[in-house]
């Protein structure tokens, strides 16, 4: 396999005073940053539409109602005057519409390193890495297995390196050698020593989130009140389409809204399996699961900031395998995005495909998802980089790939692209040419030709003599070295030694004590 050539920074001109990309060892890449969405949403939904869907929505809720598996949240919904049958709750659409009013359309979340701070929610587009596969799989392996510590700890290196992924999310690959009893400690440990993003904690039970939590203030250096006064880290729960919340994300739901913490509710509606197979069906029946969990969170602390997710996609209809980047994913994306301006809440979507390796077929599905989550006005990317096989498969190639994407999104929002002053228009460029010469050499080019363009550090846009002549490397096989050559010069962020000893001193504690409680 050929070893990637670097580029070096050509000095002088613009390249000399434009601080547009930033080297750190293995690529040139773009400064970190949060990219504003600066298009016009792509709306679908007519004002009819619009109102049919939120009706559709609040008749579930008013009619059918959504199982609550968590004793505390029934109690508390009960007390809040909706009408509890079993595990069945009905509520009214004047107490949705009320609690989620209650609801920030914008807040901020700090993580470790102030610097890192995102803002969800208005015109913002943040990324995430790829979050929860059990499996992974590398060019060299040739082979899926499941996930280790190392493996995820290496996808916590991607996530730190590159600077157009915004938030540590779940874990980038299941680590099935620690027991499940301690793995949170273990991983959460890694992922505040080896990135200073935001992090993410799972709702599965009360020690793990409690964990998450403490372990994330002991990294900031905060007092509890400290903690508390604004959010620093963020859970993500799924209700287990149809009509149900389960008990452990509900507690974890409840936890973090309580201590003033983020919360994204994101349904797994998959039309035709556990939604309708309309994809309008599916986005009411979405919204209706996810619109009770942020009135929960409203109800138990006024102004908590929540998330409205969407993951409707279809299943293949020949197999029940679920399929993504589809047309009907896209829709519904677009769908749920007018949807979540009409409730006046940010929105999470995902980069996903159903690829089992880093393809075409992969590439193409997870830039149909990204594309989609432009056009929706979306706010969080959950999966951005790195998801295979729906899901089940992390690859370090494809985070690589897809990081080459994001950054093609991030380049095509930025104003220079559309900008239109005299500059921009060129008209005495234009005239010097005039008919008969080319552009290369006229000083407006020569002035800004290292930054003109976007710049890849995986695609080669080399014709096919001089591609082959470089040992025909397929895409894949970039990245492979690429992420190859971070992991080997990848360098932690900073951290008070004092604040790293009294983290590993927590995780040596509760390790003692056993962690979190399990069956096996």
């Amino acid at each position: 396999m050929a070893r990637a050539t670097r580029r070096s920074r050509r000095g002088g001109g613009a390249a000399g005073k434009a601080a547009e990309r930033e080297k750190l060892g293995v690529i040139d890449q773009m400064p970190w940053r949060l990219p504003e969405n600066t298009d016009r949403p792509t709306e679908p939904l007519n004002e009819d539409g619009i109102q049919a869907i939120h009706e559709g929505a609040m008749r579930i809720l008013e009619e059918i109602g959504i199982e609550f598996y968590n004793d505390e949240a029934r109690g508390i919904l009960k007390e809040a005057g909706c009408i509890v049958n079993g595990d069945n709750v009905r509520m009214g659409r004047d107490f949705i519409m009320e609690m989620i009013a209650k609801a920030p359309e914008q807040f901020d979340i700090t993580p470790r390193n102030p610097d890192r701070t995102i803002t969800i929610g208005g015109n913002k587009i943040l990324f995430g890495n790829v979050s929860s596969p059990p499996n992974y799989w590398d060019l060299e392996l040739g082979r899926k297995i499941p996930g280790t510590r190392e493996m995820c700890a290496n996808f916590f290196k991607l996530t730190q390196y590159f600077n157009c992924i915004h938030f540590a999310g779940g874990y980038p690959v299941e680590p099935q050698d620690v027991h499940a009893s301690i793995r949170h400690l273990d991983a959460m440990y890694d992922k505040l020593t080896i990135t200073d993003k935001v992090p993410h904690t799972y709702s599965l039970g009360a020690a793990r989130v409690e964990d998450s939590m403490e372990m994330t203030r002991i990294a900031a250096g905060l007092t509890h009140e400290e903690f508390e006064a604004k959010p620093h880290i963020y859970t993500n729960i799924n209700s287990t389409s149809p009509l149900k919340h389960d008990e452990p994300m509900m507690d974890g739901w409840l936890r973090l809204a309580r201590r003033g913490q983020a919360l994204v509710v994101t349904p797994f509606t998959l039309a035709g399996a556990m939604a309708p197979v309309t994809m309008a069906g599916a986005v009411a029946q979405s919204l209706a699961e996810g619109l009770c969990a942020v009135a929960l969170a409203q109800y138990v602390r006024p102004g908590a900031p929540c998330v409205i997710g969407t993951f409707t996609s279809n299943v293949d209809m020949k197999t029940g395998a679920p399929a993504f980047g589809t047309p009907e994913y896209m829709r519904s994306t677009q769908m749920t995005g007018q949807m979540a301006r009409f409730y006046k809440l940010p929105m999470r979507s995902s980069g996903v495909c159903a690829a089992n390796v880093p393809d075409g077929q992969s590439m193409w599905e997870t830039s149909n998802s990204l594309w989609a989550s432009v056009q929706s006005g979306t706010n969080m990317v959950y999966h951005a980089a790195g998801w295979l096989e729906g899901g089940l498969i992390a690859s370090p190639e494809k985070f690589v790939m897809d990081c080459e994407v994001i950054q093609m999104i991030q380049r095509y929002m930025e104003p220079a692209v559309t900008a239109t002053t005299p500059e921009d228009i060129a008209f005495d460029a234009i005239k010097e040419v005039g008919g008969d010469g080319h552009f290369f050499g006229v000083q407006h080019t020569q002035d800004r030709y290292t930054t003109a363009f976007y710049q890849p550090f995986v695609s080669d846009w080399t014709n096919f003599e001089g591609w082959e002549a470089k040992g025909g490397i397929w895409t894949a096989e970039r990245a492979h070295t690429l992420y190859k050559q971070i992991i080997a010069e990848f360098e932690e962020p900073p951290m008070d030694p004092a604040i790293r000893e009294e983290l590993a001193a927590y995780v040596a504690k509760r390790k003692e004590e056993g962690g979190a409680p399990t069956d096996f």
